[in-house]
């Protein structure tokens, strides 16, 4: 059986555009640069965890450890 995830930059991607931002729009919200923005939504896969946390605040959620199955 194969769980459907979803990743870090899928899962801002849907947020902002369920909240009809643009990511210039988000990156002023959050305080963070657009460039971060566009970094994080294109799945960078060394970001800063407080700015990352920073966007996650705006849809209520924050970064944590996760439990996985390794393959």
């Amino acid at each position: 059986m194969e769980e459907n995830k979803t990743t870090l930059s899928e899962f801002v991607k849907a947020k902002r555009k369920s909240l009809k931002l643009t990511q210039k729009e988000m990156a002023k919200k959050a305080g963070v640069g657009l460039r971060f923005v566009r970094e994080l939504e294109q799945g960078k896969p060394t970001l800063k965890m407080d700015k990352t946390n920073q966007v996650l605040d705006l849809f209520g959620y924050e970064l944590g450890p996760q439990k996985y199955l390794r393959r």
